[in-house]
């Protein structure tokens, strides 16, 4: 399993950032994906997720209205929109699946939110 993020920028306050992630080496379709973040000083937090056909999706109420998360299955991706950004999204974002009850996590894209 590999999965790579990618987008992460520094951004004004009420800015944009749109965060990919590729991933290979499972059946991708097939999998519940995940978006966590990691702030500095704080434990890991689930963000967002995305049922394996993309019909379904989850948000943490701190980014619900603001993240949009999407998939490309054709491509083996999935993205997350964010919106409205705040400086309490300043993170790590990392790209997650669970497969055979093993989560695997890529090295992630740091996001940094300030004027």
């Amino acid at each position: 399993v590999q999965l790579v993020e990618s987008g992460g920028d520094l951004v004004q306050p009420g800015g944009s950032l749109r965060l990919s992630c590729a991933a290979s080496g499972f059946g991708f379709a097939s999998y519940v994906m995940k978006w966590y973040r990691q702030a500095p000083g704080k434990e890991r937090e689930w963000v967002a997720e995305i049922t394996g056909g993309g019909l379904g999706t989850d948000y943490a109420d701190s980014v619900k209205g603001r993240f949009t998360i999407s998939r490309d299955n054709a491509k083996n991706t999935v993205t997350l929109q964010m919106n409205s950004l705040k400086p309490e999204d300043t993170a790590v974002y990392y790209c997650n699946v669970n497969r055979y009850d093993h989560e695997y996590f890529g090295k992630g894209t740091l996001v940094t939110v300030s004027v």
